[in-house]
């Protein structure tokens, strides 16, 4: 059931994406942060860490959990440092993705030509 569940909630990102950018102007760019604060806004209300629960890595491997963990990492900085922690810890949580993002999107590039 997680299976279908993780489908449905992936599915629906994507089509709420879909619909914002053919019906306004707003870019792809604009989309992905967009929905990256509205994944932090949903960690702060606790309401994303009942999503992942529910949907597995249906809610994990979209781009409202990469600002879901910005928030959940940067609070526990704070918690533990105080203001200078908020910023210190920031990307600890998301810095493996980040570094693979890099490290795959330049192999990529090397390895394909893109299209004119």
């Amino acid at each position: 059931m997680s299976l279908i569940y993780a489908f449905l909630f992936s599915g629906v990102i994507c089509l709420i994406a879909e619909i914002i950018i053919n019906h306004t102007k707003l870019t792809p760019g604009h989309v992905t942060s967009l929905f990256s604060v509205i994944g932090s806004i949903m960690a702060f209300f606790g309401l994303y860490n009942n999503i992942i629960n529910k949907c597995g890595m249906g809610a994990i491997t979209l781009i409202s959990n990469f600002g879901s963990s910005l928030y959940i990492a940067g609070l526990k900085g704070f918690r533990n440092n105080g203001i200078i922690g908020l910023f210190s810890n920031m990307l600890s949580k998301s810095s493996l993705v980040l570094t693979s993002t890099v490290i795959f999107s330049f192999i990529f590039v090397c390895i394909y030509k893109s299209k004119d």
